[in-house]
């Protein structure tokens, strides 16, 4: 780790930009046969069709999209793209031609409903919308109150009134491009980011802040080189799909791998584990408490030899069986829409299960009070980056047109992230909560994280979500909604909650053991697997 952050010191140029400066680069290379035969993108739908593109092949495609873009659908430099898509090919080609063009690329989840939809494209006053056709209708139903909107670009065998056809408009495109000229502070991205409160806050990214800054990512915590595979199983739209299956992997000339999987499907990733020769893997921490409640010794994961997680964080006994089972550790980071990867486990560091590592060599990372003053290990805090007297180029530029917005995010000379934290006597952050989900009863101050590891240590439960729950005595006091394994569907509830109650007794401190306890089949999230804490917790409250 400290040779890490000697050997740190990205070159940030006045001009930068990833398609021309990263991927056509990596063209050369595999040129002059110095790269291996790896492909940059490798696609698999499961039922027997794959796409496997050199990043020459990426680079033809992608021009002619960008074409495309310029001059079938007229847009120019700054527009801003909305791209509703699956994980199909055309991503990864839209979004590259999105740096080709200089236009601002909105990537969006396809469970967004026509309202989700009408928001964006007012709000970012977007010029282009690209989509297929199970999001059309939706489009189509808002269209009207969209003023901004002026192209509809339809990624389908089919056609459909008011829309331009993206496979009839790429088959004829020319695949000469001139890629625009960058700065590296000019806006590439758009992110819409939810808060706990509020409509999503516009995240907007430059061209250097993930194309040179995930540099660490991509070389430091997934351990990547030009001869690996790396499956990223992240919906497209959300950042951590631009993180490790763009910028992460393709700085280092890595393969990104990708399986269209519709649904999330455990035994479709142990049989793609098992058949295809991957060798890095990145799935958020839901996912792998769903894996480790499978017979992983069936499976022979004979490529796989680095695994990592990011979105919450990852209970410790599920980062222990995932390693009895695979013998595998996994590597967990911390990061946000807004910043790069802040802390993770880095190769050649001890892990200390349940800990976000230490801070990115890109980032000076503290724990702070409500002062700004900067805390001693052992004192719960919040997570700040310092971004006086300089900040960092690899954070987000702004919230797009909110100025207030984005000035709220600063306490000092720190960018506060808005989560708690601890640093411990090592150098090693644990996450304690969001600033806004931690519960304070009868003066205790409890993080839903330790209350939902204790529970999952439990084998009746699958997993768990913590809140406050309103309280006459103490003001607020635990309340966990668990989802418990199919052998203990059938318990009874009073009994169980009893034996759950004097477990979390037993394995943490008494005064964080949840008072109240309702055991439910599911737990609500976000498209991205993180639990809606947030939605639970207002319930509970209105209730």
């Amino acid at each position: 780790y400290e040779a890490i952050k000697q050997q740190y010191s990205p070159e940030v140029p006045e001009y930068f930009n990833f398609a021309r400066d990263v991927l056509d680069r990596w063209t050369e290379v595999e040129k002059e046969g110095k790269k291996s035969k790896n492909p940059a993108l490798w696609w698999v739908d499961g039922a027997g069709e794959e796409v496997r593109w050199s990043f020459e092949e990426l680079g033809v495609l992608s021009r002619k999209v960008a074409n495309v873009l310029s001059d079938a659908c007229g847009l120019q430099r700054g527009d801003r793209v909305i791209v509703i898509l699956p994980r199909t090919p055309e991503w990864w080609l839209v979004t590259v031609a999105c740096m080709r063009t200089g236009t601002v690329l909105i990537p969006g989840t396809q469970q967004l409903t026509a309202k989700d939809i009408l928001h964006r494209l007012q709000k970012s006053q977007a010029k282009c919308i690209v989509t297929d056709n199970s999001v059309a209708p939706a489009v189509d139903s808002v269209a009207a109150e969209c003023q901004s909107l002026k192209v509809k670009l339809l990624v389908s065998e089919g056609h459909r009134a008011g829309w331009l056809s993206f496979k009839d408009l790429l088959r004829n495109a020319p695949s000469d491009h001139r890629c625009v000229t960058t700065k590296c502070q000019d806006p590439m991205a758009i992110y819409f980011t939810s808060g706990t409160t509020g409509s999503p806050k516009m995240t907007e990214h430059s061209h250097s802040s993930y194309g040179i800054g995930l540099t660490v990512s991509g070389r430091y915590w997934l351990d990547l080189t030009s001869s690996d595979v790396f499956w990223n199983t992240s919906d497209t739209g959300w950042a951590k799909s631009a993180w490790s299956s763009i910028f992460s992997p393709w700085i280092q000339g890595a393969c990104a791998f990708v399986h269209k999987m519709p649904h999330f499907d455990p035994g479709i990733v142990f049989e793609t584990l098992s058949r295809f020769p991957i060798t890095v893997f990145c799935s958020p921490p839901t996912a792998y408490r769903m894996f480790v409640q499978h017979k992983l010794s069936s499976y022979t994961f004979k490529s796989l030899r680095h695994c990592v997680s990011a979105g919450e964080p990852i209970n410790p006994d599920v980062m222990e069986e995932w390693k009895a089972q695979t013998g595998l550790a996994i590597h967990e980071g911390y990061g946000q829409t807004e910043t790069v990867l802040i802390c993770g486990n880095f190769k050649g560091m001890k892990i200390k299960p349940g800990s976000m590592g230490k801070p990115s060599p890109g980032y000076d990372v503290k724990i702070i009070d409500e002062n700004s003053n900067i805390l001693p290990p052992g004192k719960e805090g919040d997570i700040a980056i310092r971004v006086k007297p300089t900040r960092s180029l690899f954070l987000f530029t702004c919230y797009a047109d909110d100025p207030e917005k984005t000035e709220a995010t600063i306490r000092g000379d720190f960018y506060v992230t808005g989560d708690r934290g601890i640093m411990d006597e090592d150098g090693y952050f644990w996450f304690v909560g969001r600033a806004d989900d931690v519960i304070n009863s009868a003066g205790y101050r409890i993080g839903p994280f330790e209350v939902e590891s204790a529970l999952v240590e439990h084998p009746a439960v699958v997993e768990s979500a913590v809140v406050s729950s309103p309280d006459p005595i103490r003001g607020e006091v635990v309340k966990a909604f668990v989802v418990l394994t199919s052998d203990y569907t059938s318990s009874d509830p009073e009994t169980m909650m009893k034996e759950l109650q004097d477990h979390v007794k037993k394995v943490t401190a008494p005064y964080k053991y949840p008072r109240k306890m309702e055991f439910v089949p599911h737990l609500p999230k976000t498209i991205s697997g993180k639990i809606k804490r947030n939605e639970l917790r207002q319930k509970e409250w209105r209730r």
